[in-house]
């Protein structure tokens, strides 16, 4: 034994060039190999500049989009002439007019888009610090179009600071309460779920306020335990453990029951808007035009397959639907994402053709005109201009594995403005649309971010990552490359792989294959970001260790159209395990592949699908390793699940086809991993699964890890997950 060590440590040292460096787990869960970005770009009036937090957060400092070059300080944490003293910041909000700013401070995270802060109003002339409450923190604050008055969220209610009044402080509500009514900023599910966390609007006269308010007293409350834990520790659970309650809608469930109002600023009336929707309906997105009697409010059916927008008078209360979006399966969450009010209208995506594109309408919901047309999908609008009839935007028009922004003009010609070669691209517009701040990243290459004129002109070169592409020279990385294949059902997939740095076509290597498979998601892309950590980073340390690692994406996935994307309506996880198991036999015929070696793990919805794949009924798979995996939809939210699931009652077979019903089948050895406090998919799931395992007489071992949420990072716990899960491979493979 002692012997094939030895040999097997000269044989790993005689590989590496001299002087390489060797990937280590802790450098790449440090961040050692990330990639440095332009992050926190405000886009300001002049058209010409745009205002960046500086890395230390001690300033906010001024840029020309034309050369990138530092023009000013706006804000100085050293340089604020009133008693009032900050270290630094931790973000900020400009006023409409520039005069003011909103500066974050002490934040803390409640959910995934939502946080509490303190907040400061810094006048950018006078240079003084004011606070923008001192009733406590506060939540999602919002300037009003002038830039007199900012309203934010606190315990559930509503509140207005009015700047021109010595910031005299009103509150508009006074139902809030924790876990029955809030105003103004959505519950757990809506937030989750429509990817938003501000659920308020000024309008375009600043006389009033309109938001949404949620009513949640009868959704079902859930718990899960803390513990003191460590880094952070919560000493006040040293004793006995606490826990965190809060309303979650399984599927199935109430949900919260929403409704419209509005504020006059003035008179201090609130008023009910007449919205016809059902008790169950959601309302996932309200914005004001720049008519101040005109309100757009976006409406779903709990089925999510009918999106109607009215227009609502905010005095009157009336609405009416002017637009009304049906789809035979679900209207995309990018639907909302994407929506863009604009001048005398706006912009909606919709899957109509079978492919996402961009439409223009009215405030009469007359459509104007399709903005983006063909065989492809829109991932991004970036804007309208209605001078020109220009529209900005990026899709994957060259290849479902890449991304480029494009300008469509007011006749339709369509022109590329990213220059950069193939790849991933994402831009910034300045305000007007002079200028942008352009991403490009591919496979093989970490992000480059430039400035650019619109005619897709480079200027300037912000950040190439020089500094991380010298680090990588000096690791002996693996080869990444695409493939495809057909299936046995004749559907033809996309996937990446990476070797090992000594790749040997004539020797048989173990495979571990990692994938989402989540409806409408994306792993094998021509990013930087594909894989785990950024440039298949964790991929490039199990090639260093022997094994290629391999990515496929699935029917269900997207980029590729409505048709293919929705295939796994009323049955999550059928077709998205069959596929992965259709993935490994074709890796299996491959000369250089030890078929009785494949292993496949995921994250969250990859850990379903590891689970559904290894218990598929053909015994592809030695080993697995499923990490805060869903194992059964009934356990799951309303929103998401009912988007593709319908309820229980109404789709009882689909949801009886799961991880926990398949126990029984399970095949290979499993690691299973989860967080204590996973306020997204529970414990639970993995509780029950294990349960399952048991009863059904299967071997497997389980890790959970004290305190981490769905993210299950804090201290050293992303180092130790990742060894876990890389020493299950090695053992079993």
């Amino acid at each position: 034994m002692m012997r094939r060590i030895l040999i097997l440590l000269i044989s790993s040292f005689l590989i590496l060039p001299c002087g390489a460096d060797i990937l280590t787990l802790n450098d790449l869960t440090a961040g050692k190999y990330s990639a440095r970005g332009i992050s926190g770009v405000t886009p300001l009036l002049d058209g010409e500049s745009y205002s960046q937090l500086s890395r230390d957060g001690k300033q906010i400092v001024c840029h020309s989009f034309r050369t990138g070059a530092e023009t000013g300080v706006l804000f100085d944490v050293n340089n604020v002439k009133n008693r009032v003293k900050l270290d630094r910041i931790d973000g900020y909000q400009m006023s409409p007019d520039e005069k003011n700013i909103l500066v974050r401070t002490q934040t803390k995270g409640i959910y995934r888009h939502s946080r509490t802060a303190e907040y400061y109003i810094y006048n950018v002339k006078n240079r003084t610090l004011a606070h923008l409450s001192e009733g406590g923190p506060q939540e999602q604050p919002l300037w009003s179009r002038d830039g007199t008055m900012v309203a934010f969220v606190r315990d559930g209610n509503l509140f207005l600071v009015k700047l021109l009044f010595n910031n005299s402080e009103s509150q508009i509500t006074k139902d809030g309460e924790y876990g029955k009514v809030i105003n103004g900023k959505p519950d757990w599910v809506n937030e989750e779920e429509f990817s938003f966390a501000r659920a308020f609007d000024f309008n375009a006269d600043n006389t009033m306020i309109a938001w949404i308010r949620y009513d949640e007293t009868e959704v079902p409350l859930f718990s899960f335990p803390w513990y003191k834990g460590m880094n952070p520790e919560k000493k006040e659970y040293a004793q006995y453990p606490g826990s965190f309650d809060y309303k979650y809608p399984v599927a199935g469930a109430r949900n919260s029951t929403v409704t419209v109002h509005s504020f006059d600023i003035k008179s201090r009336a609130i008023r009910q808007m007449q919205l016809p929707i059902p008790t169950d309906g959601y309302i996932p997105r309200i914005f004001f035009t720049d008519d101040p009697e005109k309100m757009l409010v976006l409406t779903l059916n709990r089925h999510q397959n009918q999106l109607d927008i009215y227009l609502a008078n905010p005095r009157s209360t009336e609405c009416r639907v002017i637009v009304r979006e049906q789809a035979e399966c679900y209207v995309p969450e990018d639907a909302l994402k994407e929506f863009k009010v604009v001048a005398g209208g706006f912009v909606l995506m919709s899957e109509r053709s079978g492919y996402k594109h961009l439409y223009l309408y009215d405030l009469n919901g007359t459509l104007r005109r399709q903005l983006t047309d063909g065989n492809f999908e829109v991932s991004s609008c970036y804007g309208y201009d209605p001078k020109t009839g220009n529209t900005f935007y990026a899709s994957n028009q060259e290849s479902p594995l890449r991304k480029s922004v494009y300008r469509s003009d007011a006749k339709g010609k369509v022109t590329r403005l990213s220059t950069s070669a193939t790849g991933t691209n994402s831009a910034i517009f300045s305000t007007g649309f002079r200028y942008y701040m352009n991403t490009w990243s591919d496979i093989n290459t970490p992000s480059v971010t430039t400035l650019c004129e619109a005619s897709g002109k480079t200027i300037k070169t912000l950040e190439d990552n020089a500094e991380l592409r010298q680090k990588l020279a000096g690791v002996r990385l693996g080869e990444r490359k695409f493939f495809t294949f057909t299936t046995a059902d004749g559907i033809q997939l996309n996937g990446f792989m990476v070797l090992p740095a000594d790749f040997n076509p004539s020797k048989k290597y173990p495979v571990v294959m990692y994938q989402y498979s989540g409806p409408g998601s994306q792993s094998v892309l021509d990013s930087w970001n594909a894989g785990n950590m950024g440039g298949c980073m964790y991929e490039q340390y199990l090639a260093q260790e022997g094994f290629i690692s391999v990515c496929v994406d699935g029917r269900g996935t997207g980029g590729r159209g409505r048709d293919f994307e929705q295939c796994t309506y009323l049955k999550l996880g059928q077709l998205e395990s069959r596929d992965q198991v259709e993935a490994a036999v074709w890796l299996g015929q491959q000369t250089y592949v030890d078929k009785d070696r494949i292993a496949i793990w995921g994250w969250s919805y990859g850990g379903f699908n590891t689970l559904m794949s290894m218990s598929e009924g053909r015994p592809v798979f030695a080993a697995g390793v499923a990490v805060a995996a869903p194992t059964s939809w009934r356990y799951y939210d309303s929103i998401y699940t009912e988007r593709f699931m319908r309820t229980p009652n109404e789709n009882g077979p689909g949801y009886d086809v799961c991880p926990i019903s398949r126990a029984d089948k399970l095949s290979g050895k499993l690691l299973l991993i989860h967080g204590l406090a996973d306020d997204n998919v529970h414990f639970r799931n993995a509780a029950e699964y294990a349960e399952a395992l048991v009863q059904a007489d299967k071997d497997f071992r389980e890790l959970s890890y004290t305190n981490r949420n769905h993210s299950i990072y804090g201290g050293n716990t992303r180092n130790h997950l990742f060894r876990q899960i890389t020493q299950h491979f090695k053992a079993m493979l």
